[in-house]
């Protein structure tokens, strides 16, 4: 349990940079007599005793057996509580070869630190009121972030946005519970106050908590991302596209059919929603043995996939292949039918097809099949990159339809705050309904109660060792 692998106070080390050959690297310490036991290993012990917070101080880390210099360092020198932890601190700055950072990391263990745990810098930050929890599983946020917009959305968690947004929540429903039993202590006007209590404070608490609960659909696609499939027939300039979506060559390109036998993937960004994007081995059939494993697992990805980009080569047309293809991966009866799908016809440069026809559907025959409406039609060229940008936002917005929050605004970063909005929302609408059907006042003041307790959760207030374990045993050491 955390509270076992976890001693507040206890000295600790931890290397928070990576272990990987590098300009400069940080080695954190943090905790009681953090900074004398730093000076048993330093070059300029009454310096680096002497000196203020919030300042750096230089000179040489030593072996404390040995007296043997280790490396030449800049000290940065953190006072309680105006430090990350709330603790006395102390951060190396060394040069980053993993011979010399692994040298300063073993001289401070043996000048009386212990190593750090996972996460336990942050949970110390936790326990000294340095941070919350919703801020302390920011930190973590902003560390996986995969895109610009990720990161941002961290951010404005990590400045405090969600606690504000919870805690303006409590407030209010600290007034009505106030409300509530202010009634209760006059029993003699109990069933007078139940008729003309005002239920509009709770509708009101009730509207936001339910927005809070739906943000973290969009958020979860921010975090973890969506996966989207470009495939089609062979030579349709797949690799092509998706070398430029990446900005790198990393699929081989070539006019030979079948070249691409088996799916490559890397992360790209789309319109700031982080995407994992898989190129496809060409539907096709085929009499090549490895071929036609690349085949089943396009298929296979297809199946599993947040939306395809179905690419066409324009100079060729919409083909009886192309049209098998959509009417079996749109049938009702398909596990693929739900997955949105965009038709991307490429090459447009070379065939001379004209955007605005693509839109209008003037060059593609699809009158005859069902699905005409729920497919959307996009003209580019993977060579010059005309129309890219706008297949871009496109695809971007339809994965965010499945999503029932907006773009912007505050939202939840995990699905354990989820779960304690949802358990908010659930005490909340049960107190309205007890207003409602003439139950006696204390139902309502117990699901009041249980709804504050529940975001009392969610920031930390109220807290357990099963809590504490899933929040910081997912950090990395050092942090």
């Amino acid at each position: 349990m955390i509270s076992e692998q976890y001693t507040p106070d206890e000295p600790i080390v931890a290397i928070a940079t990576a272990l990987v050959p590098s300009a400069l690297a940080v080695v954190r310490t943090s905790g009681k007599n953090s900074i004398e036991l730093v000076s048993k290993c330093f070059s300029r012990p009454k310096a680096l005793n002497d000196a203020e917070a919030n300042t750096l101080v230089y000179g040489w880390i030593i072996d404390p057996k040995t007296y043997e210099k280790i490396d030449e360092v800049i000290l940065a020198v953190y006072k309680a509580p105006k430090s990350f932890t709330g603790e006395n601190m102390v951060e190396i700055f060394c040069h980053g070869g993993t011979s010399t950072v692994l040298g300063v990391y073993q001289s401070l263990l043996a000048s009386g630190f212990r190593s750090a745990q996972k996460g336990e810098y942050t949970f110390r930050a936790f326990i000294n009121g340095k941070a919350d929890l919703t801020k302390a599983e920011a930190v973590r946020e902003i560390i996986g972030a995969k895109t610009d917009e990720s990161r941002r959305r961290a951010a404005n968690r990590l400045q405090g946005a969600l606690y504000t947004e919870i805690k303006t929540v409590k407030e209010e429903l600290l007034k009505v519970l106030a409300s509530i039993e202010v009634g209760i202590e006059y029993p003699e006007d109990e069933e007078n106050f139940s008729e003309t209590f005002d239920d509009s404070f709770l509708k009101n608490i009730i509207s936001k908590l339910k927005i809070l609960h739906n943000s973290w659909q969009a958020e979860k696609l921010y975090q973890d991302g969506a996966e989207i499939v470009l495939c089609g027939k062979t030579n349709a300039g797949k690799s092509s596209l998706f070398n430029l979506l990446l900005k790198e060559e990393r699929a081989i390109v070539s006019d030979i059919h079948g070249t691409t036998r088996d799916f490559i993937e890397s992360y790209v960004s789309f319109d700031g929603i982080p995407v994992r994007l898989f190129d496809t081995a060409g539907l096709r059939e085929t009499k090549d043995e490895i071929e036609k494993v690349g085949v089943e697992r396009t298929k296979e990805l297809i199946s599993h996939s947040d939306a395809v980009l179905y690419i066409i080569d324009s100079s060729c047309g919409f083909t009886d292949e192309d049209e098998e293809f959509l009417r079996n991966f749109t049938d009702e009866n398909s596990k693929t039918s739900e997955i949105p799908i965009i038709l991307v016809f490429n090459k447009i440069d070379k065939a001379g097809f004209l955007y605005e026809e693509l839109k209008s559907n003037k060059t593609v025959p699809l009158e005859k099949l069902p699905f005409r409406q729920n497919i959307k039609i996009f003209g580019v060229s993977a060579k010059t990159g005309l129309g890219v940008q706008e297949l871009i936002k496109a695809t971007a917005e339809i994965i965010q339809k499945s999503c029932a929050s907006v773009k912007d605004g505050t939202g939840l970063g995990s699905e354990r705050q989820k779960d304690a909005i949802e358990e908010a929302l659930e005490s909340c609408e049960h107190a309205l309904l007890c207003t409602k059907e003439g139950f006696t006042l204390d139902a309502a003041v117990h699901d009041i109660e249980d709804a504050i307790a529940s975001l009392g959760e969610l920031t930390g207030e109220i807290t357990s060792s099963d809590i504490l374990e899933a929040v910081f045993s997912e950090f990395c050491v050092g942090k």
